[in-house]
Parts: structure tokens; C-alpha cells; sequence
């Protein structure tokens, strides 16, 4: 059975995306999490990955760290689950996005952290925030155009690219982004997974034990 060793469900955007891959899956699993912004955090995560980073999953005596690592190994557990489209084409496209969304979105990132819990409507603008928020929009635009016929997903069934835009699709509820229909479908679909309805549970009752 793998452990996935995670961050805060509420702010670990990296956290969230192999975790949901893994409950998509359906895939039982031992969730482990340490608390970040802790005076021991940091020496909590040392002590399993030297790395000095979360996620980490423990596959027996294997380690595979970042979030897009881990996902990639476990298409590779599952090659059944086609978390990449089968299309070689498609499937090149949906890397290039998921590369984006890991390596990009720097503005984005640093002005609307993910608080899942949080309600903040966005009042100020910010040129670079607006231009990231454009590009992720028409990338959610483009593939439910290409794709809408194949299913409610991204790419039509659930994979990699969906994980990885989780993160935002938080953001964007807590920021209270404007949506047009496609991307709004599109993420009232992923929000309403039972997947995903777990995790923002566990955020919920993270956010009230350290309130009270």
C-alpha cells in the first residue's frame, strides 16, 4: 500500500494534486500529514524526505517526490487509468499544460495563495495576476471545446491536467473569479467529486480545530 505524506488540506496546493489522483483511483492509500508553517515542520519533513519537501510518496522502499513526479509514477502504476489521453498528440499537449501549471503562474501563485476555506473576493487588480488568470481561462476554454463530447473532465475522463488545475479551481472559488460556462462547468464538475469533497472536508475540519 503506498503513504502519501502531505501538507495543510487547506493551503498545500502540491499536496492535493497526487492525493487526488490516488482517490480518483479509488486507491487505498495511508495519508500522513504534517503541518506546515510549525516550528518543527521543516524538521518533520527532513526526517522522511531529504528533500525537505511534501508531497512524498512511499512505495515500499521507494520515495518519489514533487507532485508532478509522483503523478507521472503513478500512470505509470495504473497504465488502465489513462490519467495521460492514449492520443500521442493529445497526450504531448496535456504534458506541456501539466508543465505549465508546475513550473508557471508565479503572480498568481504569490497574490491568491490557496486557501481553500477562505472567502476573499478579489478587489484589486494586478496586470500579471490578470494575464495568468486570462491564460489558465482559455486553457480550460480551448480543451472542454476540443473535448466536451468525451466527458466532463479536461480532456473528457479524469487525468493529470485535472490534478494539477485543482489547486486553482480552489483558488478561484476563494478569490471568486469570474468564469465563463465551459470552465465554470468544468469546475463545479471536478469540486462536486467525491474526491474532492473529501479533501475540502478535511480542510474544513483542519481550519476549525486551529480556530478553536
Amino acid at each position: 500500500m503506498f503513504t502519501l505524506i502531505i501538507g495543510n488540506k487547506n493551503t498545500s496546493s502540491w499536496s492535493l494534486r497526487p492525493w487526488l489522483i490516488l482517490a480518483m483511483l479509488d486507491e487505498p492509500f495511508t495519508e500522513v500529514m504534517i503541518r506546515l508553517g510549525q516550528p518543527d515542520s521543516h524538521d518533520k519533513i527532513l526526517a522522511v524526505n531529504p528533500a525537505g519537501k511534501v508531497p512524498l510518496l512511499i512505495d515500499h522502499h521507494l520515495k518519489v517526490w514533487d507532485s508532478l513526479a509522483i503523478c507521472e509514477y503513478l500512470n505509470e502504476c495504473f497504465p488502465g487509468a489513462q490519467l495521460w489521453p492514449e492520443d500521442p498528440a493529445e497526450r504531448a499537449h496535456a504534458r506541456s499544460l501539466a508543465a505549465e501549471m508546475h513550473a508557471g503562474f508565479a503572480a498568481l501563485r504569490h497574490e491568491l495563495p490557496m486557501d481553500v476555506c477562505g472567502r476573499y473576493p478579489r478587489e484589486d487588480s494586478n496586470l500579471q495576476v490578470d494575464r495568468e488568470i486570462a491564460r489558465i481561462i482559455a486553457i480550460w476554454e480551448e480543451l472542454r471545446a476540443q473535448h466536451v463530447s468525451d466527458g466532463p473532465f479536461l480532456f473528457g475522463r479524469f487525468g493529470i491536467v485535472d490534478a494539477m488545475f485543482a489547486p486553482v479551481a480552489c483558488r478561484f472559488v476563494t478569490y471568486d473569479i469570474a468564469l465563463p460556462p465551459a470552465s465554470q462547468a468544468w469546475l463545479d464538475h471536478l469540486l462536486a467529486t467525491p474526491a474532492m469533497r473529501r479533501w475540502i472536508t478535511g480542510a474544513e475540519a483542519e481550519v476549525a480545530e486551529l480556530t478553536h
